[in-house]
């Protein structure tokens, strides 16, 4: 009488660190720090609080499902400023779809673009994603019917996926592939390039990239570029209801904007695939509420706080190169907030630095799918992934407290 498809999923990461860390001890008089989550720890902007305060009777209302007018415009303007697109690609009316956080959007698109079956056999289709993945992509995949897909991001080849290098008879099988650039946990940045390289493999065999992007405002240098100038670029520069009709792409306030808590996101897309979206969502969702729309409208308009946001993360990661230098493998990453270290053991060291520096860390042995090929677990196994999320003083500290712990 239950879903026997979830017993595919293994237990949430978070989960499985409770497992691990929980029971033990940690170093008397050490305060914790926890480095395990990407969770940002800054300032919200000092204009969001005062936006939704400023009419509680809407409180009394229902939210509509899609977002404010406003809001739909706000996101739209803003993907045209960040990516320099041209009028007319995105049509906030059709195109942009309301979500409370990516979380959500990410897992339910899957429910409205994966069809039942695929491929010239008819067979279960395929959900592509890296490997070390997010959770909620797999969560997506088994969901909807489908099987996940995992396909390797291994320092071997950079830390992205080689979607193009896959078997045919998986490829025809393909419904949606996940992409997260900059990429969580590794921080590696997907050039233009690949990106469109990914969108002719979709079109050629009829599949959808969702392009995760909540990561693309905090970067070390270069501004990375997004599926949305790949998919302007295949299409020669023109504007037509066909052009994005391989590519949704996700972006967050959480990481942006510093406020998690807000749950506000959006997607935009090709018509076609949003609008089929949205009809589901009116099933199956909560709408933003009206002052989180109009607080979220005002952050997309507003660049001054992340500029400085993006600074603070430079800042830190400066800490974390001078703290580490060229110990586990570390590298300054083109974007994200996470550092990717080889421990050798990623497990062990959790469990080291936690009893002996009171720092909460995650194993990339907990982001990765094992599937006994040697190289799946050689993308996760040795990693630990440390989120630089709280403020300067506090990053400095856990960074002292780890490289004592590992001094000798």
């Amino acid at each position: 009488m239950l879903n026997n498809r979830l017993a595919a999923l293994s237990d949430y990461p978070f989960q499985r660190l409770r497992a691990l860390l929980d029971s033990q001890p940690t170093s008397h008089g050490l305060s914790t720090i926890n480095m395990s989550i990407g969770e940002p720890q800054h300032a919200m902007p000092d204009f969001v609080a005062p936006v939704l305060a400023r009419d509680p009777g809407m409180l009394g209302r229902y939210p509509t499902v899609n977002g404010t007018p406003d809001f739909r415009l706000a996101c739209a303007e803003w993907l045209n400023r960040r990516y320099d697109l041209p009028e007319g690609l995105i049509d906030p009316e059709r195109q942009i779809v309301a979500l409370n956080g990516t979380r959500e959007g990410l897992y339910m698109l899957a429910q409205a673009v994966v069809p039942e079956v695929k491929g010239p056999r008819d067979e279960k289709p395929l959900v592509l994603m890296p490997n070390p993945f997010y959770q909620t992509y797999v969560g997506a995949a088994v969901a909807c019917g489908a099987e996940p897909y995992f396909v390797p991001a291994s320092a071997e080849n950079g830390f992205l996926p080689d979607f193009a290098s896959l078997p045919e008879d998986v490829l025809a099988r393909t419904a949606l592939v996940y992409l997260c650039s900059p990429a969580n946990p590794q921080g590696t940045v997907a050039s233009l390039d690949y990106m469109q390289r990914l969108l002719e493999l979709a079109a050629q065999y009829d599949f959808i990239v969702a392009f995760d992007e909540c990561y693309a405002e905090i970067y070390d240098s270069a501004k990375p570029p997004g599926g949305l100038q790949a998919a302007l670029r295949l299409a020669g520069g023109r504007i037509g209801d066909d052009v994005l009709r391989h590519c949704v792409v996700f972006h967050s306030l959480s990481k942006r904007s510093s406020v998690p808590g807000l749950r506000s996101g959006f997607c935009a897309g090709g018509v076609e695939a949003m609008q089929l979206f949205i009809k589901l969502r009116q099933y199956g969702c909560a709408g933003l509420m009206m002052s989180v729309a109009e607080a979220s409208a005002a952050l997309w308009r507003e660049e001054s706080h992340v500029e400085a946001n993006r600074a603070l993360y430079r800042a830190k990661f400066d800490l974390a190169q001078n703290a580490l230098g060229n110990r586990f493998g570390f590298y300054r990453p083109a974007g994200g907030f996470y550092l990717w270290l080889d421990m050798g053991d990623s497990e062990a060291a959790a469990l080291k630095v936690w009893r002996e520096a009171g720092l909460r860390t995650l194993p990339g042995a907990y982001l990765v799918r094992d599937l006994g090929d040697g190289r799946s677990a050689a993308a996760g196994k040795p990693y630990l992934r440390m989120a630089l999320v709280s403020d300067l003083e506090t990053t400095r500290e856990a960074l002292q407290r780890f490289g004592n712990v590992f001094a000798g």
